[in-house]
């Protein structure tokens, strides 16, 4: 089994951009062989050959090609996904070259930053009964664990009394959406605040935990106890912010690397440079990132030099279909250091359960990843952009076959456990599947 990519950068430069006179059809997964009532083929769909395939689990694919998946919240001829795909056809090759000189490989895929999933072999998408797709690559763990390096992470809820209504409702989504963005590897703690500070789980007061599944689904179920009144103290949320980073940054606690604050807010009316002054500058180790909820901008200002005072993003959230994507923003700017550091990290998720693939059914997988930059000069020495993430599934069946039995005696065995303690590889792991 060999590497999937042998370069960790993707050429976007503005000559492959698609020629603005020119209109680009693609292969739409959900699209494809759908015609219309008269029978011709719809918009980015047209005939795509599906023949199954035994490697497959016997699924219809197309091994000459790859598919796109937008999702279903997304324009799917958005200018900027249509770009992102017409110069992203150029990993067709590298995927079919790929599978040629190792038939073990299974699916291949590149996500992109835009919100775009590129699979291979093409295979045809169907949406639920409501006719949608809630995937989004982005919030796979393999996308945040390769786009961005360890962080910790502080989430401010602003709960005072102008909260209350549709911008408390839009607050939680948002909050939930970030959540979706950590990892195994991210420690965070969300604070809710007014005229006190109140840490939304009583019992993790002044610390971060692990944003592992369990603890992100605990704190889930206490964002919908919190509710809006009194008015907003922020400096109080924001020293006791950067009272915690401080202590877990000091003792060694936690990721040991990047560290931020979500503030979650319908607006500041100061801009809290003392504050700044005495935690953060003027190393400014602590990123911030103000997210305004509602349409109202009379306090933008203050948010926005917030963010620019410390290497941070701006959002602003007016409603709940705009909160995905403003979330994803602040992913471009955690992964700068990565691109500037030119750091080419390969990571490895735990294992997990895919019944869609293997010829035996339901059957244990890991994701090998990594992130792709742009290669344009001025990205690389002083910004940075992450095009998004490139990655394949292995069948830890295909690992087992790499160790040396022979050499671990009659009584012997291998066994692989993630850097957070997950095991990857054990005799005596089994899918757990629960049937309906």
């Amino acid at each position: 089994m060999r590497c999937l990519f042998h370069t960790h950068y993707l050429r976007s430069d503005s000559h492959l951009n698609m020629p603005r006179s020119l209109q680009y059809e693609y292969f739409n997964a959900v699209l494809i062989n759908e015609v219309d009532d008269e029978g011709n083929n719809v918009e980015l769909g047209g005939e795509f050959i599906l023949e199954p395939n035994d490697h497959f689990n016997n699924l219809s694919v197309n091994l000459s090609l790859s598919v796109v998946q937008v999702p279903t919240n997304m324009y799917n001829k958005d200018p900027d996904i249509v770009n992102g795909v017409y110069w992203s056809e150029a990993l067709n090759k590298v995927f079919v070259e790929n599978f040629e000189r190792d038939p073990t490989l299974i699916w291949q895929y590149f996500g992109s930053a835009k919100g775009f999933f590129r699979q291979y072999p093409g295979v045809k998408w169907h949406p639920d009964e409501h006719g949608v797709i809630g995937f989004d690559c982005r919030n796979r763990k393999w996308y945040i664990q390769a786009a961005t390096s360890p962080k910790d992470v502080v989430i401010l809820v602003d709960v005072s009394g102008s909260m209350k209504g549709l911008r408390l409702t839009i607050a939680r989504q948002t909050v939930s959406s970030i959540l979706d963005t950590l990892g195994d590897d991210d420690f965070f703690n969300i604070i809710a605040y007014n005229q006190e500070v109140h840490y939304v789980e009583p019992c993790l007061n002044g610390t971060l935990v692990r944003a592992d599944r369990a603890n992100k689904y605990h704190f889930r179920e206490h964002l919908d106890k919190l509710f809006a009144k009194g008015i907003g103290l922020l400096g109080d949320a924001l020293t006791e912010a950067f009272t915690i980073l401080g202590d877990f940054n000091s003792t060694g606690r936690g990721s040991v690397c990047s560290q931020a604050i979500m503030l979650v807010t319908d607006g500041a009316t100061k801009m809290y440079d003392d504050v700044f002054e005495k935690y953060n500058w003027p190393e400014r180790r602590v990123r911030i990132f103000p997210y305004l909820i509602g349409r109202e901008s009379a306090f933008a200002d203050n948010l926005k030099w917030m963010a620019c005072a410390n290497k941070g993003y701006f959002s602003q959230i007016s409603t709940l279909a705009d909160v995905q994507e403003n979330v994803m923003r602040y992913l471009h700017v955690m992964s700068r250091p990565k691109v500037i550091d030119h750091e080419h990290d390969t990571v490895w998720t735990e294992a997990y359960v895919d019944s869609a693939v293997t010829k035996s059914g339901p059957s244990l997988m890991t994701t090998v990843a990594m992130p792709v930059f742009s290669t344009k000069n001025e990205t690389v020495s002083s910004w940075g952009i992450l095009l998004g993430v490139a990655g394949t599934d292995i069948p830890l069946q295909e690992l087992m076959k790499l160790i040396p039995k022979h050499m671990l005696g009659i009584h012997g065995y291998a066994f692989a456990i993630t850097n957070n303690g997950y095991i990857l590889i054990h005799p005596d792991l089994r899918p757990l599947v629960n049937n309906p």
